[in-house]
């Protein structure tokens, strides 16, 4: 799977030091046409990563081709990242696609947020599921 990123943006927890909870997200859209939007929406959401509480980071990742995209997020707990899933813009961007395509979501803790080992997880749990759901 060929795989674009967008570049790390840190929260107000990047200092974190000890374990923390990663979050990836994979939405296969049904149609081609939907990804302009769905990343603008993707975007949207990292602008105000920065003001989130408990958000060590993020990156927003796509593989085009396969009309997939999705987000891989590090937070100090579950409790910061329930906030997040149930903030208003979050509610709203899954609203509006929701029905646009397939969506799976995979948490798992980690001892440290050593980036290079969360992306390297990561990635090989995104790829270990290459369907394309229609």
């Amino acid at each position: 799977m060929d795989m674009l990123r967008s570049p790390w943006r840190a929260g107000p927890a990047a200092q974190a030091d000890g374990p923390v909870l990663v979050s990836v997200t994979d939405f296969t859209a049904r149609r081609l046409l939907d990804l302009p939007g769905i990343a603008r929406a993707g975007y949207r959401l990292r602008r105000d990563w920065p003001e989130l509480e408990g958000a060590v980071g993020m990156w927003l990742w796509t593989s085009p081709l396969e009309r997939r995209t999705g987000s891989v997020s590090v937070w100090t707990d579950e409790k910061a990242l329930r906030g997040f899933v149930k903030s208003p813009l979050h509610v709203d961007i899954m609203r509006k696609y929701r029905r646009r395509g397939s969506i799976r979501a995979m948490t798992w803790p980690a001892e440290r947020s050593d980036l290079a080992e969360v992306w390297r997880a990561s990635r090989r749990r995104l790829m270990a599921d290459t369907r394309v759901e229609a």
